[in-house]
């Protein structure tokens, strides 16, 4: 998604326990897991420009994740059948070097239809949605599970939200386009 920008990048494994911390609220989980993304690849590469950013999803007051496995995946989506969820998606820029610092968390409203068991069986077999929060690919077969999307940047609900990422590179100073 990142080469829609035109510019030159590197993908720099972050490693960071994205373990929520006791009573964490979703808006600052998200948050804080994409700045400790992008802080860690800044510690290695200090001159450099770094994008963090991280994905979760809320329906009602549960916080969900990525599924891990299949069991949980359709777990995941019988609960979100014929409900609104909300997918927090935070990003991180930053440079370590000159202190740089930009974040912003994108909320997209999915509302999903209602699921019947065979639908969701169906999907969660062809596109194995299983490191995605919320067991939910919008850019492949889980647009057909629902029934409307509601965001300001289209693209943060497949977890790297273009819009916000250009504004942070043009207030580092890169020309985008």
């Amino acid at each position: 998604m990142l080469e829609r920008l035109g510019l030159p990048f590197s993908v720099q494994v972050p490693r960071v326990d994205e373990t929520p911390c006791a009573g964490e609220a979703a808006g600052h989980l998200v948050t804080r897991l994409a700045h400790d993304k992008a802080n860690a690849v800044a510690r290695r590469f200090p001159a450099a420009v770094v994008i963090g950013s991280d994905q979760l999803a809320v329906c009602g007051d549960k916080v969900v994740g990525k599924p891990g496995n299949e069991e949980n995946a359709i777990r995941q989506l019988q609960a979100f059948s014929g409900q609104t969820v909300h997918f927090m998606t935070a990003v991180s820029v930053l440079c370590a070097e000159s202190g740089f610092e930009f974040r912003q968390t994108i909320v997209t409203d999915i509302r999903f239809r209602d699921l019947a068991e065979d639908e969701i069986l169906r999907y969660v077999e062809n596109d194995l949605p299983l490191d995605c929060a919320g067991s939910f690919k919008s850019e492949a077969g889980g647009i057909s599970l629902m029934n409307a999307m509601r965001s300001d940047d289209p693209t943060a609900i497949v977890g790297l939200p273009l819009i916000s990422i250009s504004e942070a590179l043009r207030q580092a100073g890169y020309k985008v386009p």
